[in-house]
């Protein structure tokens, strides 16, 4: 199985620090911690491949690899979640959301094939059984607990550049 996880660009705004990051040699504030902490909840067997639109380019080719592109976002990342729907649909790739974005607003979102919504550490591995029982996901996997981050895995730090995030120097 083949999975791509992309994080959506933060527009440009004073919180995207894109400007102030030129002075320090850095393409973004912080990593896309979810993305990589599912990523980490995946079978090794899997191949995972990471694109932060805030580091670099959401290519066809990415895409089109995928058997399931993953995408968490924040309310203020809409403009480019549409963006990377829109391209995931055109080149008929099924699209897993969650994050703070969809948690709130999935309705809005009808395009999305599955949602994992709330605490993924809670609401992913059911979707993860279900795909390895070749059983069809549910379109909405969802909790009212909250997890415990002492059983969250150790994200996927692999999947990420040291020299393109501030926070991680």
């Amino acid at each position: 199985m083949n999975i791509l996880l992309v994080y959506p660009q933060y527009p440009d705004s004073f919180w995207s620090f894109r400007h102030t990051l030129r002075f320090i040699s850095m393409k973004a504030a912080i990593p896309p911690l979810g993305l990589i902490t599912v990523s980490a909840m995946f079978p090794a067997a899997w191949q995972k491949k990471l694109v932060d639109l805030n580091v670099s380019s959401l290519l066809t080719g990415d895409i089109r690899w995928a058997d399931f592109v993953f995408i968490s976002a924040m309310n203020i990342q809409k403009e480019s979640v549409n963006r990377i729907i829109e391209e995931c649909k055109k080149n008929e790739v099924k699209i897993v959301a969650g994050g703070p974005l969809f948690t709130q607003e999935f309705y809005n979102y009808f395009q999305v094939d599955h949602f994992i919504l709330n605490e993924a550490e809670i609401t992913f591995p059911p979707f993860l059984k279900d795909l390895e029982n070749g059983q069809d996901p549910r379109k909405i996997y969802t909790t009212d607990e909250f997890a415990d981050i002492s059983e969250s895995p150790v994200p996927d730090y692999h999947l990420l550049s040291r020299k393109d995030y501030a926070s991680m120097n």
